[in-house]
């Protein structure tokens, strides 16, 4: 596995963390008035990871996952990427990604790893960037 692979994992992680905590005080406030559990089960943890994801990828192009693991997602022309770009990667990673693993598992390690299926789709690249922190290290 590549390195860029590993570090997306491990921010893949961190965020789902991230967002499982804050899904859980939603569902608090929510069960009194929403009594369905599918939407508890499978509507709240998508919507609330995925307001989290858009958001901060809107803000600076990054998680706090991919901070911490040193990485940013531009767009190819190695801006920070559009409204249309977060959320066409995110719908493609989330809901088609895992088929088209089955079909081409070679296609998830080309560029080493910085480029995967849901980022060709949505026209996005992961890049590594040069820690500023010197206890990182």
């Amino acid at each position: 596995m590549h390195l860029i692979t590993k570090k997306r994992t491990a921010a893949f992680c961190i965020d789902f963390a991230i967002s499982t905590a804050v899904t859980f005080g939603v569902e608090k406030l929510l069960r009194k008035k929403v009594k369905n559990e599918a939407v508890h089960a499978l509507i709240t943890p998508t919507l609330v990871m995925w307001s989290l994801e858009y958001a901060q990828l809107k803000a600076s192009g990054t998680t706090v996952g991919y901070l911490s693991t040193g990485l940013v997602l531009e767009n190819e022309r190695e801006g920070k990427p559009t409204s249309k770009q977060i959320i066409k990667r995110m719908a493609y990673r989330d809901l088609i990604s895992g088929i088209d693993y089955w079909k081409d598992r070679k296609g998830f390690t080309q560029e080493n790893g910085a480029i995967m299926p849901h980022d060709r789709y949505s026209g996005t690249v992961v890049k590594e960037v040069e820690s500023s922190c010197s206890r990182c290290e």
